[in-house]
């Protein structure tokens, strides 16, 4: 629990006890998808000098005197509740220096976590007037999340090349290039948003304001006008609904998009808050910081295929299910080769057979010749 002790950077502790969790590794929230990439990633010798050094054309600072200039930055002095939630979060998650924070004059509700040499967090207007102090406490927590994960590196590499395919699109074959490597940063990206939201919930540690702020994010500021379990329940119908052509539908659907969709998020979030993998970190059993180094590439990479063995097999969704019913088949139709082949190679062979006279039940005419089904 939060002791009420300082911590170096971290002279506000939160309001209510929370859990807090000493030399916690990135590892412990990140979902399955994403955890594996960056394992393998960070075990790369050089990988990020090298990314770093190939991006070197990146405006970052001038992206931060354009926050600068032109945001307010959180402090004591200024959105001083905000700066309270963002200690408390890097006190929880053990965040020794903590990210600079700027709102940005944006009616859209959003928030990002960007930068190559440091991590800086912009909320925007729209979601601090959104949501009430546990939502944004999540919000916080998700945000400092993707900074603990190194996320924000590649946050900032996928919003470029955004902006230059976009540039480049006169170019023929181009902008095709460019958008081959933001479409696979884009599924990266939407893997690591669901760990951001269990990052949240350690900060938080409040399930029913997470949702709510789901909630609000995909309806507005309306939370007497919706229902917990009844959104969840469009997750289900997401999921669960339509035929083949729906779920061709719903890949189109999300291409584009840097998050997955609200409902998959507080389905998902929901699933992990119930598990026992959660309820452990909760007693305080999790991966730590300075174990990371031993982490096996390997191991995070069954793991990674376990995860969607699992969630296809589980998965209600029509293609899914399909691909689940085809490699089924397939098991099966192994078998019975595997089988046929085993009874040809378990059996000496036959030397050939003389000919022989034909007797009365050998007659042509009295149909085929006896099987031997040994």
């Amino acid at each position: 629990m939060s002791d009420g002790h300082e911590h170096s950077g971290h002279e506000h502790v939160p309001s209510r006890q929370r859990r807090r969790f000493p030399g916690i590794s990135s590892r412990t929230y990140e979902h399955p998808a994403d955890r594996s990439a960056l394992v393998a990633l960070r075990k790369l010798s050089g990988f990020d000098t090298v990314f770093k050094a190939l991006s070197g054309l990146l405006p970052e600072r001038s992206l931060r005197l354009l926050f600068l200039s032109d945001s307010v930055r959180v402090s004591d002095q200024q959105f001083a509740h905000l700066n309270v939630m963002l200690r408390d979060a890097c006190y929880i998650l053990d965040l020794e220096k903590v990210p600079p924070m700027y709102v940005n004059q944006d009616p859209q509700p959003n928030a990002m976590c960007i930068g190559l040499d440091e991590p800086i967090i912009v909320v925007t207007t729209g979601l601090v007037e959104l949501l009430d102090e546990e939502e944004m406490r999540a919000v916080v927590g998700h945000e400092v999340g993707h900074a603990l994960s190194g996320h924000s590196v590649y946050r900032t590499i996928l919003l470029f090349l955004t902006s230059l395919a976009v540039r480049v699109a006169w170019i023929p074959l181009g902008n095709l290039a460019i958008m081959a490597i933001v479409t696979g940063l884009r599924e990266w990206f939407r893997k690591s948003e669901l760990s951001a939201d269990r990052a949240g919930l350690l900060v938080g540690q409040d399930l029913t304001a997470s949702m709510r702020g789901l909630m609000k994010i995909a309806g507005g500021n309306h939370l007497h006008e919706m229902n917990v379990d009844a959104f969840l329940a469009q997750a289900e119908e997401y999921e669960a609904g339509g035929d083949l052509r729906d779920s061709v539908l719903k890949i189109l659907n999300v291409l584009p998009r840097s998050h997955p969709f609200t409902t998959v998020r507080a389905a998902e979030l929901k699933k992990w808050a119930e598990s026992r993998d959660y309820q452990r970190i909760m007693d305080g059993h999790y991966p730590r910081r300075d174990e990371d180094k031993d982490t096996s590439v390997r191991d995070s990479w069954r793991d990674s295929a376990n995860h969607y063995t699992t969630h296809v097999k589980s998965s209600k969704d029509p293609l899914m299910k399909l691909v689940t019913d085809l490699a089924d088949g397939a098991g099966d139709l192994g078998d019975r080769v595997r089988r046929g082949f085993g009874g040809f190679t378990n059996s000496a062979p036959k030397p050939p057979r003389g000919p022989e006279t034909p007797g009365p039940s050998d007659s042509p005419g009295d149909g085929p010749p006896p099987r031997d089904d040994k």
